[in-house]
């Protein structure tokens, strides 16, 4: 039973996919019995609304008596939104209405929900699109070959719906006869894979007899026709091409052809109309002649070129009617006769003296005769001094198939002959007179662009009037063999305006130049330049640093050729910048090669281009890096000038402070050596050991206390204490030497002053000592010290300093030129300024430091 219950679902759904939607999708005719889908109309106006109806009878529909039915839409598969009701008979109904239906086909589906799925049960195709446009250009045609009337015609704009097109005709009805219906008398033909045209058979036509002929298009929305055409098919038959026999001159030496023709074998029985056709192989276009009327026959025309070829055709219709024309026959050429060249040319001369020999260098240069004047082919040309006479030949001095001849002719000579000669013989001599060119010039001359290859000269007319004027012009560096072609003249003395072609070439310059032609004499040539067509120079020019200093710097460069400025240079502009200023730019004239960039900064690097200009655009160039100077040229010459002054005023010093011994002494003193001193002589050399250290003797500052050298005593003699009597010495063991003694006085013991000559007796002293040297360690300039002071004594009798003044003269000792301080016994007192920086003091070093623990300082 379980298994029975779960295969229930499955055998109720295979059952409605074969009762409902048999193949998957429910058809109109398969939906008879269950659903039925309705439309307003199965093909609209695109862009209109559609309505539409689905009907579902449940009771026909198996599985969904039980369940309440549930209808949706969709357009393609796109879901639409309907609205649902009860119908009569316990039918569901749902209606759908489509506002714009703006697609060209689409089916409408309609859709039930069953058991979560939703089933198509009906379905509605909808197409769209527009009534069928009108026909236009209809046009007919009858082949003779087959006599089948060939229509054509344009169709308008796509209905986007099924049109059936066809071409319809009826015989034209008489107007004494009864009118038929067009549904009697109408037949028509069916164009075939939709092509635009559509070909009658003989068999249902009526030659001779008018025929009403159109086309008509319908389709769902509507109908159209075409204009209708009334033709009669003859009139409308395409003949076959004409063929041409043959061409020749009659009668000869005339200007004048004969041309023979026949028609076609279909066309025999017409009266007929043709035209003919020529042009020389380099004509662009073709000569028409008409009125040629006959079935077949000759022609005869006039007016062709001696010694030219022609290319001609020929076509034909029927006379009695406008109908089309056939094609043009096979074309025939044929070369007309020739004849002498007629006609004078143009020519253009100059002559200069050729040196001591009397002769003259002539140029001589004319264009090619006209085609009209050559009366064929121009085998050469032939100058002669002289014109031909009866009977008799001038000497040629040039024959040439060129259009240019340089030659030599006697001083004086004033006219030479020019003539051009073919196979049929030899044109009249064109005579050419060398005039001088000393007449009045143009006014004015100017030329502008003409096209790309053109360019139309002006000019403004002289006062007096000319005959002619020649143009020569001459490409700038261009080869001078292409001069013969650059020149032309101008017939009418009117004119005011030429327009020239010959080797005209864009974003060249040209030298222009015209002369005026007098009866007796050449103009003044008046020259200007010009370009046809203008563009940026192809570079352009390259700088050059000529100088620079601090501020300025100066440019040059060599100007843009020609051949490559592509127009005429307006202006150059240079720009200049560093790295943290804007850029700077200056515009210089085209005449100029050089520039100054002036205020630069100095030391600071700068880059400058240069950029040429034309009407049509401009060109930069490549950069150019530079760098200021920190000082100008004269500022170095300045510079090194006044360094070198210097230096001599410094030599000139030193050979006058080397030559004045005062002036030395000012400047650099003499100093004492104390090392080369008679007292550095005198101390015996192993005193100089140990230099005295006494702490406690000055208090640490600038003053520094000199060495001194204690003269050592006998051994064993040892010093007794101030006031004391010295001990016996004993005689005999130690050779007798100076006694010398270190004494300390304080402030309050009365000492000794600085005298040379005067004694200080002390207790077992000798009243012969004599002072030999006295240390101060006193303040530094007059600093106010109690530090003791240490004396040194001598008991030499020969005194150090006898003279009062004192040594060396250059060092100002203060001792002996000031008055002594107070406190300081003797007339010579006390220094005011300490004699540490003494000179001779400043080699003396003190032994027996340790003997002078009993002197006091005063």
């Amino acid at each position: 039973m379980a298994r029975r219950g779960a295969g229930t679902p499955l055998l109720l759904r295979l059952s409605l996919l074969l009762f409902l939607c048999p193949g998957g999708e429910w058809a109109p005719s398969r939906t008879l019995g269950c659903a039925s889908v309705a439309v307003g109309s199965p093909v609209v106006l695109l862009g209109s609304a559609v309505t539409a109806s689905c009907t579902i009878r449940s009771e026909l529909c198996r599985g969904l008596e039980q369940g309440k039915v549930q209808i949706t839409w969709m357009l393609d598969n796109e879901p639409m939104a309907g609205s649902q009701r009860r119908g009569p008979g316990g039918t569901e109904v749902s209606n759908l209405t489509l506002p714009r239906f703006n697609r060209t086909q689409a089916k409408l589906w309609c859709l039930v929900e069953w058991n979560g799925t939703k089933q198509r049960v009906g379905m509605a195709e909808i197409r769209a699109g527009y009534p069928p446009a009108k026909p236009f250009n209809l046009s007919c045609v009858l082949n003779l070959s087959d006599y089948g009337l060939t229509c054509q015609w344009e169709q308008g704009a796509n209905s986007h719906l099924p049109t059936s097109v066809a071409l319809k005709w009826s015989p034209r009805a008489h107007p004494s006869r009864c009118h038929r219906t067009r549904a009697q008398a109408v037949t028509g033909c069916t164009p075939q894979d939709s092509h635009s045209r559509c070909t009658v058979p003989r068999r249902l036509l009526q030659l001779y007899r008018q025929m009403e002929i159109w086309v008509s298009a319908a389709n769902a929305l509507g109908t159209a026709e075409s204009e209708h055409l009334y033709i009669d098919p003859m009139d409308v038959a395409k003949l076959d091409p004409p063929a041409l026999q043959s061409v020749q001159s009659i009668p000869f030496q005339t200007d004048c052809v004969a041309l023979a023709w026949e028609v076609a074998q279909s066309n025999a029985h017409m009266e007929l109309q043709c035209e003919l056709r020529y042009r020389t192989p380099k004509d662009p276009t073709w000569a028409l002649v008409t009125g040629i009327v006959g079935q077949a026959g000759t022609t005869q025309c006039c007016g062709f070129l001696f010694g030219m070829q022609y290319h001609f055709q020929m076509r034909c219709r029927r006379s009695s009617a406008q109908g089309y024309w056939s094609e043009w026959s096979l074309g025939r050429n044929y070369t007309t006769h020739e004849k002498a060249p007629t006609g004078k040319l143009d020519t253009w001369w100059s002559a200069r003296p050729a040196g001591a020999g009397g002769q003259l260098e002539v140029q001589l240069r004319w264009k090619a005769p006209q085609r009209r004047e050559a009366n064929g082919r121009v085998l050469g040309y032939r100058v002669t001094l002289s014109p031909k006479r009866r009977g008799r030949n001038p000497p040629t001095v040039c024959n040439t198939t060129h259009t240019q001849c340089n030659f030599s002719a006697p001083a004086g000579t004033r006219r030479v002959y020019l003539s051009a000669y073919n196979a049929a013989g030899e044109s009249a001599a064109t005579e050419v007179i060398l005039l001088e060119r000393k007449g009045q010039p143009l006014a004015r001359l100017w030329a502008v662009p003409g096209g790309e290859r053109s360019l139309w000269v002006r000019w403004e007319a002289p006062l007096a009037p000319p005959a002619a004027y020649v143009l020569e012009w001459q490409r700038v560096s261009s080869e001078p063999g292409r001069c013969s072609a650059c020149w032309q003249m101008e017939h009418d003395g009117a004119a005011t305006a030429a327009l020239i072609r010959d080797g005209i070439e864009p974003f060249q310059q040209y030298n222009i130049s015209v002369y005026p032609l007098y009866k007796d004499a050449i103009g003044v040539p008046v020259h200007t330049t010009a370009y046809s067509k203008q563009k940026a120079p192809s570079y352009a020019p390259k700088l050059h640093l000529k100088s620079i200093s601090k501020s300025d710097a100066e440019l040059c460069w060599d100007p843009v050729p020609v051949e490559m400025q592509n127009g005429f240079i307006t202006s150059y502009t240079i720009f200049w910048a560093n790295s943290t200023t804007d850029v700077s730019s200056a515009t210089v004239n085209p005449s100029l090669s050089s520039f100054v960039i002036r205020e630069l900064k100095p030391s600071t690097l700068y880059k400058v281009h240069i950029m040429a200009s034309t009407a049509a655009g401009g060109t930069n160039g490549t950069s150019l890096t530079l760098v200021t100077m920190v000082l100008d040229d004269i500022e170095i010459q300045f510079l090194f000038l006044s360094l070198g002054l210097v230096f001599v005023l410094l030599i000139l010093l030193l050979i006058c402070f080397q030559k004045n011994g005062r002036v030395k002494q000012q400047f650099w003193p003499s100093v004492p050596d104390p090392a080369n001193s008679s007292l550095g002589k005198w101390v015996p050399a192993e005193l100089q050991q140990e230099p005295l250290q006494l702490p406690g003797v000055r208090e640490p500052g600038l003053a520094t206390i000199s060495t001194v050298t204690v003269l050592e005593r006998a051994a064993g003699k040892q010093p007794s204490a101030w006031g004391k009597e010295p001990a016996t010495e004993t005689t005999g063991t130690f050779p007798a030497l100076p006694q010398p003694y270190v004494r300390q006085e304080g402030p309050g013991t009365p000492g000794c002053g600085w005298a040379a000559a005067e004694t200080c007796q002390g207790p077992g002293g000798s009243g012969e000592t004599v002072q030999y040297a006295r240390v101060v360690g006193d303040g530094y300039k007059g600093q106010q010290h109690t530090l003791p002071r240490l004396y040194l004594r001598s008991s030499s009798t020969q005194p150090l300093l006898l003279d009062p003044s004192p040594s060396p003269k250059p060092y100002q000792n203060l001792w002996f030129h000031e008055a002594a301080p107070l406190g300081c016994a003797g007339d010579g007192g006390c220094p005011e300024e300490p004699l540490a920086t003494f000179p001779l003091l400043q080699g003396l070093r003190i032994s027996g430091a340790e003997e002078l623990h009993d002197c006091r300082m005063f």
